[in-house]
């Protein structure tokens, strides 16, 4: 579970209807009884769904019946049914909707890419990239791992990841090799990793200790020979391919031999196609 607060909630809310639903108010509606359900219009992996029928309890909505994010429906399957008063019912519609749509799209992303990679190598992972769109992070992390995956990192504060641009100040990648020892002593709780795209950088920081190593754009059938050589420096290293990893590829990736297949491409696509339907309850 992931845990969102009920401030963020009432702000997703609060962003559509900033003070009343003027539609629904100047039509004299509002007090009348109805009936709302969602249905999936193609194959989707749900995700959402828990932080909408939290906006139904804040309006007073009542579920009749749902399924979990996680749950793989199909075209024609209906997944979400409640009944409220139209006033909320028309409140709820628009920001649930978009939350489905938009959370359902990188969950089914993310479940395609990931039995792409069981079929050829059950043990290497799909790693999301904190790269979302700032403000969805909680969504995008939630749906990603309905999809059947898991963050990269959440952010800076966790692990120890060494780029490129962190060179700029530091020096060559032979003065962080001799810094790995120092670096992991204070920092020992946490993993080292150093992105890097040679096999000279590789072999020189598997060999000085780091706990992983992340190669960015290289071509697969070139880090399979890679992943080879350091695995004979160290059989216990994690290994990260990353840059450029999509649906259309990954595969070719997962059969290198890699730990963690990292990936931005998740969070961008179509949404899943969601319809909804309304009627009024006698």
């Amino acid at each position: 579970m992931l845990y969102i607060s009920d401030e963020t909630i009432e702000r997703w809310l609060k962003e559509d209807v900033p003070y009343l639903d003027l539609t629904t108010q100047s039509l004299g509606i509002g007090a009348l009884k109805g009936r709302i359900t969602f249905k999936a219009r193609e194959f989707t992996v749900l995700s959402g769904v828990e932080e909408v029928l939290r906006i139904f309890a804040k309006l007073g909505i009542t579920p009749v019946r749902f399924l979990p994010s996680g749950t793989v429906v199909n075209k024609g399957d209906v997944f979400i049914e409640a009944e409220g008063l139209s006033s909320s019912l028309h409140m709820a519609w628009k920001v649930s909707l978009n939350i489905l749509e938009y959370s359902s799209g990188i969950a089914t992303r993310t479940r395609k890419m990931v039995d792409k990679i069981r079929a050829v190598n059950p043990k290497a992972a799909l790693l999301a990239t904190r790269k979302s769109f700032p403000g969805t992070k909680e969504l995008s992390i939630k749906a990603i791992i309905a999809g059947g995956a898991l963050p990269h990192r959440l952010g800076l504060s966790e692990t120890i990841l060494v780029f490129k641009q962190h060179m700029v100040f530091l020096g060559d990648v032979h003065d962080l090799a001799q810094r790995v020892k120092e670096i992991k002593a204070q920092a020992c709780e946490k993993k080292f990793i150093v992105e890097v795209e040679t096999i000279e950088d590789a072999r020189l920081l598997a060999e000085a200790g780091v706990d992983g190593l992340q190669f960015d754009k290289i071509p697969a059938a070139e880090l399979k020979t890679i992943v080879e050589q350091i695995r004979q420096i160290n059989p216990r290293i994690t290994l990260l391919g990353a840059g450029g990893i999509n649906e259309g590829n990954i595969e070719e990736y997962a059969r290198t031999g890699i730990n963690g297949l990292v990936t931005t491409s998740v969070y961008f696509g179509k949404p899943s196609d969601i319809g909804v339907t309304m009627e009024k309850i006698i």
